[in-house]
């Protein structure tokens, strides 16, 4: 039993590092005032190949696992980039896994290496508006005409639709009460993103203002069959393969959140000065932030603990949901703990943790809330029976 980073992860995690330090805080606060994608960010990560950190080396990626990709986005998250430098390239990372594992080598060969070299940016296109996270009951429908599929539909809370050249697309291709299961029938799609055919609309949100949230309404979006990923039906399928990695991932930008805001608030309650001596000595600071630490930090290692087991193959559902759960709340208090610890000041953007708080609302509610993770804690590791 091992708990050290590998020499090479040490690498990823310091080679990570270093590009973040060319963006600081001041180029964070910018994107959270006037929005704006960050793209010089995401190019930075491009040009030295980590947007491919898990695709194969064949098609331009780094052939890593999950593992280091988790600590590539801690490391993000905690250099102050925060939810805004995790999410520009979060969807690179875990999303077009259904690619790599159920692609053909043509799209593979077609799809991968433009994303991973930062040529194309893809958005992730499942939820809708009336079903949340009921995948089964999608209404967005994809229907077959000859040698393509013609799209119908809305879906909501899209990520970087107002940037991306791409989407992957989950549709209904056979009617629900067609099939035996509600799972079945629903294909996946990777396809252009033809904005004359499809309306963006942005979200006006409380955090992570650089990157973009949106209403997508499809309207007659022509599909060519080869950009249907595997077999017609059994994109749900397709799918599952992509959500622990993500939740995965989730935990560990919300790791990095939270440390960056301890760090924030330990320094400032060294040098803060009151009655004659730091506030960092007083008991009633230092107990909380401890607290946090030692949560951050279980957080960490049952992160790290999915992305292993994901790595080699192993179940790993309930760690991976655990993770995102425990990585999600500790993040949350460490960031409201550091706004508490920095009093009048914690409420003003110069000191930052402000935006950490509010950023940190993300990796609790997406993409799954803690009640579901609850639940699925409840049914699949304790037995109890289903309560929904």
């Amino acid at each position: 039993m091992d708990f050290a980073l590998t020499p090479e992860q040490e690498a990823v995690r310091d080679a990570v590092a270093r590009i973040c330090a060319g963006f600081g805080d001041d180029y964070w606060l910018a994107r959270d005032r006037e929005g704006g994608f960050p793209a010089e960010f995401h190019q930075a990560l491009a040009k030295d190949g980590w947007l491919g950190i898990c695709m194969p080396e064949r098609y331009g990626g780094a052939g890593l696992g999950v593992t280091e990709a988790a600590i590539m986005m801690q490391t993000i998250a905690q250099s102050g980039a925060g939810m805004s430098g995790a999410s520009a390239v979060h969807m690179n990372i875990f999303g077009l896994m259904p690619v790599v594992v159920f692609g053909s080598d043509e799209q593979k060969a077609r799809m991968l290496p433009p994303l991973i070299a930062g040529r194309e940016r893809a958005c992730f296109a499942v939820t809708e508006p009336n079903t949340g996270l009921d995948t089964t009951r999608l209404r967005t429908r994809a229907e077959r005409r000859g040698d393509r599929y013609v799209v119908h539909g809305q879906k909501v809370w899209i990520s970087t639709a107002q940037v991306a050249e791409k989407v992957l697309l989950l549709a209904r291709t056979t009617p629900a009460e067609q099939v035996r299961r509600r799972t079945e029938g629903l294909s996946l799609f990777y396809t252009t993103l033809d904005r004359s055919r499809v309306e963006v609309r942005e979200i006006e949100k409380m955090g992570r203002k650089a990157v973009d949230s949106n209403q997508v309404f499809f309207d007659g979006l022509e599909v060519p069959v080869e950009d249907r990923i595997g077999e017609e039906g059994r994109g749900f399928e397709y799918i599952l393969h992509g959500l622990n990695p993500e939740r995965i991932l989730v935990a560990a930008e919300a790791v990095g959140l939270g440390l960056v805001a301890l760090d924030r608030a330990a320094k400032y309650a060294r040098e803060r000065v009151v009655f004659g001596r730091p506030i960092g000595q007083n008991q009633a600071i230092q107990h909380p932030l401890a607290e946090c630490w030692m949560e951050l930090e279980a957080a960490r290692l049952m992160t790290l603990q999915a992305a292993w087991r994901y790595d080699r193959g192993l179940p790993c559902g309930p760690q991976a949901n655990a993770a995102k759960y425990l990585a999600a709340e500790a993040g949350f208090k460490a960031c409201q703990q550091a706004v508490m610890t920095h009093g009048g000041f914690g409420y003003a953007k110069e000191y930052h943790v402000e935006r950490y708080l509010r950023e940190a609302m993300i990796p609790r509610i997406a993409p799954v809330s803690p009640q579901l993770v609850l639940c699925f804690i409840a049914e699949r590791v304790l037995g109890l029976p289903k309560s929904y």
